[in-house]
């Protein structure tokens, strides 16, 4: 992939780093930045997000980034809180608030507080992942192998739905609609299955 080929959104709450170590890892040169203009022209674009929804929707508003993410038509990755943001809102609230927040519509659904029972939470560790449908995200990746979380909010299993995850109850791993794309896991964490999710990805 030529320079600028694929873009790490800066949406200032994500550890951004080890998402552009793993892909440049694969020879992919990637390139971080906030810059709508540089966003908009990237072949392919990974939203990343660590952290809490309300914080990092105040942050893609403060940076004007919200209207650009809407409008891409090139393939588009959301992790972990990046997946969370990309449906329509999230019971996730700022402290001493009681109201969703609002995410960026990307796509329908809702992300809802796990409920775990004598589980702990956050869901942090190794879990295992199945494809609900053969599908190009997960060519070559082994039904049932294991990804990376660390999450205490989660998509339900929906139509949206791209594979699945169980904690207590099955949640939805990843997500599709169109060209946006998401996974709750940590791809640039999960070893082998990780790196060829990302290599599928820089394919799409």
């Amino acid at each position: 992939m030529s320079q600028a080929a694929l873009t790490i959104v800066d949406t200032g709450c994500a550890n951004i780093a080890s998402v552009k170590f793993a892909v440049e890892r694969l020879g992919i040169i990637a390139e971080v930045s906030d810059d709508i203009r540089v966003i908009a022209k990237s072949q392919r674009v990974i939203l990343p997000g660590v952290g809490s929804a309300p914080a990092a929707m105040k942050s893609i508003h403060a940076k004007n980034l919200k209207d650009c993410l809407l409008n891409l038509t090139q393939p588009v990755l959301g992790v972990c809180l990046g997946m969370q943001l990309m449906v329509e809102e999230s019971q996730e609230c700022d402290l001493g608030k009681n109201e969703n927040t609002q995410g960026l519509g990307l796509m329908p659904g809702t992300v809802e507080k796990m409920q775990v029972g004598q589980l702990r939470l956050p869901h942090m560790g190794w879990n295992k992942v199945h494809s609900i449908n053969s599908n190009a995200l997960f060519d070559g990746i082994d039904d049932g192998a294991y990804f990376y979380f660390v999450h205490g909010y989660a998509v339900p299993e929906y139509e949206y739905t791209l594979a699945v995850s169980e904690y207590a109850k099955p949640f939805s791993a990843a997500i599709n609609k169109d060209n946006f794309f998401g996974v709750q896991f940590h791809p640039e964490r999960s070893s082998d299955a990780g790196a060829q999710l990302l290599k599928n990805f820089s394919r799409l």
